[in-house]
């Protein structure tokens, strides 16, 4: 079925576009113009946060951080080794990915940590970096509680997301 659901989106807008009678090629290439200052504009960002977080993980912050953190997730059920990929999965997704795997390949996939990984994994985003291009393209100045609660809403998600596992 995923083999035929692009081709069917393509021809759908394609006929959608002959009904409103809208011109879709010129559509199409006026997009792909605007692409390009999307990209000019978010580029020095996204540098930015790769930069921070290849600082962060080469310094070995991350599991100084992560020494820290470990008490206080497990007060609230979450497994220790979860730890520096709720901290780093606040920051970048290739990066947690990495994480994930090496979780997987230290204790299994069908295991509780596992399984509380993956869920972790797929209800959380990277905040960090999401914020950068998104705020850099909407020239939003007034976001001083979005980081917090975004942070918070991550931690809570993680809980959450343990606390479903235990029933799985």
């Amino acid at each position: 079925m995923s083999a035929y659901f692009i081709p069917m989106i393509i021809i759908a807008l394609v006929v959608y576009s002959i009904y409103k009678r809208n011109n879709a090629y010129n559509s199409f290439v006026v997009g792909a113009k605007k692409s390009f200052e999307l990209i000019y504009v978010t580029f020095p960002y996204i540098v930015a946060i790769l930069a921070i977080v290849a600082i962060y993980n080469a310094s070995g912050l991350n599991m100084w951080v992560a020494k820290i953190f470990a008490p206080i997730l497990n007060i609230f059920g979450v497994p220790v080794e979860l730890t520096e990929l709720i901290i780093l999965k606040n920051f970048t997704g290739g990066g947690s990915i990495a994480i994930l795997e090496n979780i997987f390949t230290n204790y299994g996939v069908d295991t509780y940590i596992g399984k509380c990984a993956s869920v972790v994994m797929a209800s959380s985003e990277a905040i960090f970096y999401i914020s950068a291009v998104y705020f850099s393209k909407t020239k939003i100045e007034k976001y001083k509680y979005l980081i917090p609660l975004c942070l918070c809403i991550n931690f809570f998600s993680a809980i959450v997301a343990c606390f479903v596992c235990r029933f799985i």
